[in-house]
Protein backbone atom coordinates (compact mmCIF):
# COMPACT_ATOMS: atom_id res chain seq x y z
CA UNK A 1 0.00 0.00 0.00
CA UNK A 2 1.33 3.69 -1.01
CA UNK A 3 -0.19 6.87 1.27
CA UNK A 4 -0.87 9.76 -1.18
CA UNK A 5 -0.05 13.26 0.08
CA UNK A 6 -0.19 16.67 -1.32
CA UNK A 7 0.27 19.86 -0.05
CA UNK A 8 -2.44 20.99 -2.57
CA UNK A 9 -5.11 19.77 -0.94
CA UNK A 10 -6.06 19.90 3.12
CA UNK A 11 -3.82 17.65 5.15
CA UNK A 12 -5.83 15.24 6.95
CA UNK A 13 -7.54 16.85 10.09
CA UNK A 14 -7.51 13.74 12.31
CA UNK A 15 -5.52 10.15 12.55
CA UNK A 16 -5.68 9.53 8.73
CA UNK A 17 -4.12 10.33 5.33
CA UNK A 18 -5.47 11.91 2.39
CA UNK A 19 -5.86 8.58 0.04
CA UNK A 20 -4.00 5.46 0.19
CA UNK A 21 -3.46 3.35 -3.21
CA UNK A 22 -3.62 -0.67 -3.41
CA UNK A 23 -2.96 -2.78 -5.87
CA UNK A 24 -4.96 -0.48 -8.82
CA UNK A 25 -7.01 1.33 -6.74
CA UNK A 26 -6.82 4.53 -5.20
CA UNK A 27 -9.64 5.09 -2.11
CA UNK A 28 -9.49 8.87 -0.64
CA UNK A 29 -10.37 10.27 2.53
CA UNK A 30 -13.41 12.34 2.41
CA UNK A 31 -12.87 15.80 1.43
CA UNK A 32 -14.66 18.73 2.88
CA UNK A 33 -14.38 22.41 1.53
CA UNK A 34 -11.22 23.40 3.22
CA UNK A 35 -9.00 25.57 1.63
CA UNK A 36 -5.78 24.26 1.32
CA UNK A 37 -3.40 27.37 1.21
CA UNK A 38 -5.28 28.92 4.70
CA UNK A 39 -6.66 25.68 6.38
CA UNK A 40 -10.08 27.34 7.10
CA UNK A 41 -13.61 26.34 5.57
CA UNK A 42 -14.21 28.13 2.85
CA UNK A 43 -17.13 30.95 3.00
CA UNK A 44 -20.35 30.58 0.87
CA UNK A 45 -23.14 28.25 0.11
CA UNK A 46 -23.32 24.44 -1.27
CA UNK A 47 -22.30 25.47 -4.71
CA UNK A 48 -19.02 27.11 -3.68
CA UNK A 49 -18.70 24.31 -1.02
CA UNK A 50 -18.78 21.84 -3.08
CA UNK A 51 -16.27 23.22 -6.09
CA UNK A 52 -13.94 23.53 -2.96
CA UNK A 53 -14.50 20.30 -2.33
CA UNK A 54 -14.06 18.39 -5.80
CA UNK A 55 -10.69 20.82 -6.82
CA UNK A 56 -9.42 19.18 -3.47
CA UNK A 57 -10.34 15.61 -4.91
CA UNK A 58 -8.89 16.35 -7.63
CA UNK A 59 -5.01 17.35 -6.41
CA UNK A 60 -5.56 14.18 -3.99
CA UNK A 61 -6.08 12.43 -7.33
CA UNK A 62 -3.36 13.93 -9.48
CA UNK A 63 -0.88 13.43 -6.61
CA UNK A 64 -2.21 9.85 -6.71
CA UNK A 65 -1.33 9.90 -10.63
CA UNK A 66 -4.62 9.60 -11.53
CA UNK A 67 -7.62 11.70 -12.16
CA UNK A 68 -11.48 12.60 -11.78
CA UNK A 69 -11.85 10.84 -15.11
CA UNK A 70 -11.04 7.25 -13.82
CA UNK A 71 -13.19 7.60 -10.19
CA UNK A 72 -15.55 4.33 -10.47
CA UNK A 73 -17.96 5.02 -6.98
CA UNK A 74 -18.09 8.25 -5.13
CA UNK A 75 -19.82 8.67 -1.76
CA UNK A 76 -21.30 12.02 -0.95
CA UNK A 77 -22.60 13.20 1.84
CA UNK A 78 -24.84 16.70 2.35
CA UNK A 79 -25.76 18.20 5.98
CA UNK A 80 -29.21 19.52 3.72
CA UNK A 81 -30.95 17.37 1.32
CA UNK A 82 -32.49 19.85 0.12
CA UNK A 83 -28.85 20.94 -1.27
CA UNK A 84 -29.53 18.22 -3.55
CA UNK A 85 -29.92 19.79 -6.37
CA UNK A 86 -27.62 22.52 -6.60
CA UNK A 87 -24.90 20.06 -5.37
CA UNK A 88 -25.40 17.74 -8.39
CA UNK A 89 -25.19 21.22 -11.23
CA UNK A 90 -21.70 21.36 -9.43
CA UNK A 91 -21.27 17.57 -9.24
CA UNK A 92 -21.72 17.33 -13.12
CA UNK A 93 -19.24 19.53 -14.03
CA UNK A 94 -16.45 17.49 -12.34
CA UNK A 95 -17.94 13.78 -12.45
CA UNK A 96 -18.17 13.99 -16.07
CA UNK A 97 -17.78 10.16 -16.64
CA UNK A 98 -20.71 9.45 -14.38
CA UNK A 99 -18.84 6.97 -11.66
CA UNK A 100 -21.36 4.76 -9.84
CA UNK A 101 -22.61 7.12 -6.50
CA UNK A 102 -24.28 7.14 -3.38
CA UNK A 103 -25.62 10.42 -1.42
CA UNK A 104 -26.99 10.86 2.11
CA UNK A 105 -27.92 14.00 3.56
CA UNK A 106 -29.41 15.41 7.26
CA UNK A 107 -25.75 14.60 8.66
CA UNK A 108 -23.08 16.94 10.59
CA UNK A 109 -20.18 17.07 9.01
CA UNK A 110 -16.66 17.95 10.15
CA UNK A 111 -16.45 21.42 10.95
CA UNK A 112 -20.19 23.05 9.82
CA UNK A 113 -19.17 22.12 6.45
CA UNK A 114 -22.62 21.44 4.30
CA UNK A 115 -20.68 18.31 1.69
CA UNK A 116 -18.39 16.12 2.04
CA UNK A 117 -17.31 13.44 -0.83
CA UNK A 118 -14.73 10.69 -1.10
CA UNK A 119 -13.89 8.45 -4.23
CA UNK A 120 -12.39 5.39 -5.64
CA UNK A 121 -10.40 5.75 -8.57
CA UNK A 122 -8.25 3.41 -10.75
CA UNK A 123 -4.84 4.26 -10.75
Amino acid sequence: MKTVHTENAPAAIGPYVQAKITGDLVYTSGQIPIDPKTGNLVDGGIETQAKQVCENLKAVLEAAGTSLEKVVKTNCYLKDIGDFAAFNAVYAEYFTEKPARSCVGGLQIPKGALVEVEVIAEV
